[in-house]
């Protein structure tokens, strides 16, 4: 039942990639709405769950919270590393800000946090109907987002449509995939947790420093913000739904 449901991830997450291809003509408005999901999924969904499965502190600060902060860093850090390299290899001002490794390192990112997705699918219905079909729906809502963002921040970064599309295909099997291993493997909650908080600090960082920023450069209208905050509000609809 748990790989069935996964299914349905599967197809949104695709839904949500085709949806990210088929207005490339709207680029601006395209960033925009991708900004805000990720805004969105970081703040009312990520951190909430990651705070909840590894509330244990650290001299005095949760965990979660401490890996948010080391993911937005470690972000930081990839993107500048890389972006040195390239300067030094003679690429330009705009190249050295568009490495195509930090699209597919947060790409990755993206499917890995989906196969997380089916992870959890599958645990909840190892605890029962109910609780499955409820995370079931919350995931399969939310992917599409997921697609949607995995195709714009894969092209975003320079690297061919191709790349782009076997990564979206990549982030549309993960759910699949992670929801068939619970069958096999049972993964611990603070190890959950922990992750969550991890890949958090990543996705805030890509919103913030270079989803948002590109996507009003070029086009600074009323429309693009719009398409932001449209972005924070379906999250939210998302997770109300779902609670």
């Amino acid at each position: 039942m748990a790989v069935f449901v996964a299914l349905g991830a599967f197809l949104m997450t695709l839904a949500g990639g085709w949806t990210a291809q088929r207005v490339t003509d709207r680029r601006h408005l395209v960033l925009g709405l991708a900004g805000g999901l990720m805004l969105g999924v970081v703040g009312l969904d990520l951190l909430p769950e990651a705070l909840h499965a590894a509330s244990r502190e650290v001299f005095g600060v949760p965990a979660a919270l401490l890996l948010f902060v080391a993911g937005f860093l470690l972000a930081h850090l990839v993107e500048r590393l890389l972006a040195a390299r390239q300067a030094a290899h003679g690429g330009g001002e705009h190249d050295r800000h568009r490495a195509p490794e930090v699209g597919l390192t947060a790409a990755a990112a993206m499917v890995g946090h989906s196969a997380m997705d089916g992870v959890a699918i599958g645990a909840a219905f190892q605890v029962g109907g109910g609780m499955g079909a409820a995370v079931a729906l919350a995931v399969i809502a939310h992917d599409f987002a997921d697609g949607f963002n995995t195709f714009t921040i894969t092209s975003l970064y320079g690297n061919a449509r191709r790349k782009a599309v076997a990564m979206l295909v990549a982030d549309a099997l993960a759910p699949v995939v992670g929801a068939a291993s619970t069958a096999f493997i049972a993964i611990p909650e603070w190890f959950l947790g922990g992750y969550l908080g991890l890949f958090a600090g990543v996705l805030l960082y890509l919103a913030a420093a270079e989803i948002l920023p590109e996507a009003h450069h070029e086009h600074p209208a009323r429309s693009t913000l719009l398409c932001t905050v449209m972005g924070v509000v379906f999250i939210w609809v998302v997770v109300g739904l779902a609670a």
